[in-house]
């Protein structure tokens, strides 16, 4: 029979988190020629949920300046994943939100994460499931008392992702092309 100190000890292993295949870290101006590419790449799944999303020539350049304004916003949460190990030092995926004032509801301030975007092989791994507890975290502290995720209404592997964490739809958005 182990001893109490031994329990104790595996008890305490069993309890802690898996090792996480990548490291997160506030995105730097540097950052950016490397997170452009995620960025689009995002956009370009995006836009085979739906032809409404179809992605602009001069995505790059976009996703270029959404991403400088955001790394300055003193109000948005970009986060870089590196990978760890052989992805030492690789950024793999990608994490942007926003605080957002909410001025007929309370709680009054809202984060909403517009982006998290990880490379296939760093998926089902648990990593998304800590990109959002970090996420919130950081939202969290920015003051938002409620997080929201925004994603393609068809996007049903995103829909099923928040849905297991707890998210539920709460405002609908249509649209049509002209």
């Amino acid at each position: 029979m182990p001893s109490n100190d031994a329990s104790a000890a595996a008890a305490a292993a069993r309890s802690e988190p898996p090792s996480m295949p990548i490291h997160l870290r506030p995105a730097q101006p540097a950052d950016i020629p490397t997170l452009v590419p995620l960025l689009v790449r995002l956009k370009r799944l995006n836009e085979e949920f739906d032809p409404l999303l179809r992605v602009r020539d001069d995505a790059e350049g976009q996703a270029r300046e959404v991403l400088k304004a955001s790394i300055a916003d003193p109000k948005a949460v970009v986060l870089a994943a590196e990978g760890v190990g052989a992805d030492k030092d690789k950024v793999v995926g990608l994490v942007l939100a926003v605080i957002r004032e909410r001025p007929f509801y309370a709680p009054a301030v809202e984060g909403v994460i517009l982006e998290i975007y990880l490379l296939p092989l760093y998926r089902r791994r648990g990593v998304g499931e800590f990109l959002l507890r970090e996420t919130t975290a950081a939202l969290k502290a920015k003051g938002a008392g409620v997080v929201i995720a925004e994603f393609p209404a068809q996007n049903e592997i995103a829909s099923r992702f928040y849905a297991k964490r707890g998210f539920r739809p709460i405002i609908v958005r249509q649209a049509r092309s002209l």
